[in-house]
């Protein structure tokens, strides 16, 4: 064989055990029983060691240098340059950080996980807190083997989103706060003057957990996902994973006291998986099957949950359906009095089920905790104090129990620390893409209305989905013809369609 040959057979063999480890973490989050724990810790611990020493083997530096001769000019998105490219990347990355370290986060983050998932349970922080204190030493310890010019969250952020740095999130996100917060405080309740504020809130009923699972196949269905390739499942906190494009876990969580919970979770995640099932064969068992970058994967799952999802013309069509899925409940309430309910803006405690004007609120906080955390600005035990005083500055509330503030994610037991900033630049990307697919497909919002995607998810796999990791994030939007990253579309589509919601001027 030649050396891209030999390289493509040894990258195989790594991505099936990098599969083999995200079943097991699937498991656990999903159907694992409790007490086995230590075991699965274990297990996860030699599965990554295993990936790293074969994949910082410089047998691997020797295929890639003899892969590169070999290419000469290749285009630079041929999937063989793009293959070479990205996987350099990732070898340099991998090379500075020990395969001890990647064992130790390994066992730290699976057994965090499970002290996570009790913390919040028992809402007691200071349960999970000796977790947090060892995952934090560790992504220290792994920035500090990566190296940084300027500040030690940058290669954390940057194994997420490549080529965002610690300042330009500052200046991104101060932009947008500036923007934001009058918005927010526009629409927030004692100023909104909207009909459907004062109107009866049909969200907050109860719907029965079976019949908001099976409304919420039929969404997924109708969306595209294939569930001869992929499955939904539930789990404490939503999440989407993929061992291959023909195996795609989504998972959700459903309460029967509040409806968007399951609901818009549900289509958020699909997005997720339909980027994953898109991605192109060819790529399968190579580092270039899976997402461009973490904030290019959120664009996609809050542009089927919410450019979709909680359009106007997606419950013109769907709304008759969610009545009939649920005899009884709705009968009394109009589909403009449930649009605009689905559509409420006012600050709540937890991010997965905050509105979208105020959710970038809950992105900022979390970012510029772990950022303090991270750089030694803040003590781990005096984060639920922090966190609090945050949701009271930014939100102007403040949860009464640790499950409601500071435990209820699951990021920081995941070790995922430099994550978060995604779903904001996650949020603006979807802005950008859904211009550029009304541009292209000028029947898109006909298209929702009468509940047909699939001219829409076709645009979406041969934009984006079938490239997997071959370009960057804003390689993608200059390809697409969207420009560089911007928070404009985002902020006009949110003034246009809040300002007619909420009867003010934005």
């Amino acid at each position: 064989m030649n050396a891209l040959a030999q390289l493509k057979e040894h990258l195989a063999t790594i991505a099936d055990l990098d599969a083999a480890a995200a079943l097991l973490g699937w498991d656990q989050e999903t159907y694992m029983p409790p007490g086995a724990i230590e075991a699965r810790a274990a297990q996860l611990t030699t599965l990554a060691r295993m990936s790293h020493e074969a994949f910082t083997d410089e047998t691997v530096g020797r295929l890639l240098d003899e892969a590169t001769a070999s290419l000469g000019d290749a285009p630079y998105d041929s999937d063989d340059a793009s293959l070479v490219r990205v996987t350099r990347r990732d070898w340099q990355r991998a090379t500075k950080i020990p395969a001890d370290l990647v064992g130790r986060t390994a066992r730290a983050t699976s057994l965090g996980q499970q002290a996570w998932q009790k913390a919040r349970e028992a809402s007691r922080f200071e349960d999970f807190a000796a977790h947090l204190e060892e995952i934090l030493s560790l992504s220290r310890e792994k920035a500090e083997a990566l190296g940084y010019d300027e500040r030690i969250y940058d290669p954390l952020l940057t194994e997420f989103e490549p080529g965002m740095s610690t300042t330009q999130l500052e200046t991104i996100f101060g932009d947008l706060r500036e923007q934001l917060v009058p918005i927010v405080e526009a629409l927030s309740p004692p100023k909104r003057t909207a009909p459907a504020h004062h109107a009866p809130r049909p969200l907050d009923r109860r719907f029965d957990e079976q019949g908001q699972w099976d409304f919420g196949i039929k969404l997924m269905e109708d969306f595209g996902f294939d569930f001869e390739r992929g499955r939904q499942d539930r789990s404490a906190h939503p999440f989407t994973t993929a061992f291959a494009a023909t195996d795609v876990r989504v998972t959700t969580r459903i309460r029967e006291d509040f409806l968007p919970a399951g609901l818009f979770g549900t289509l958020h995640e699909c997005g997720h998986g339909l980027y994953e099932q898109g991605i192109a064969s060819e790529l399968a068992r190579t580092p270039l099957a899976g997402g461009a970058s973490l904030g290019v994967h959120e664009s996609q799952s809050r542009l089927w949950e919410i450019l979709v999802g909680r359009s106007r013309e997606f419950w013109g069509h769907y709304y008759p359906l969610l009545c009939r899925a649920f005899p009884g409940k709705l009968g009394d309430i109009t589909v403009d009095v449930f649009y605009a309910a689905a559509n409420t803006v006012c600050p709540s405690l937890i991010r997965v089920e905050a509105d979208e004007v105020t959710y970038n609120l809950h992105i900022m906080l979390r970012f510029e905790l772990e950022k303090d955390l991270l750089e030694g600005g803040l003590a781990v035990a005096d984060l639920p104090e922090a966190w609090n005083a945050g949701m009271k500055s930014y939100l102007g509330i403040e949860p009464d129990t640790d499950a409601d503030g500071v435990l209820q994610d699951i990021h920081w037991s995941m070790g995922a620390i430099g994550y978060f900033p995604t779903y904001t630049l996650g949020n603006l990307m979807s802005a950008q893409i859904f211009v550029r697919l009304r541009e292209d497909i000028p029947a898109l919002q006909e298209h929702i209305g009468a509940g047909r995607f699939g001219e829409m998810l076709g645009w979406l796999q041969d934009n984006i989905y079938r490239h997997g990791r071959k370009f960057t994030a804003n390689e993608l939007l200059e390809r697409m013809g969207c420009g560089e990253l911007s928070a404009e579309p985002w902020l006009e589509y949110i003034r246009s369609k809040y300002g007619e919601l909420g009867g003010v001027a934005l």
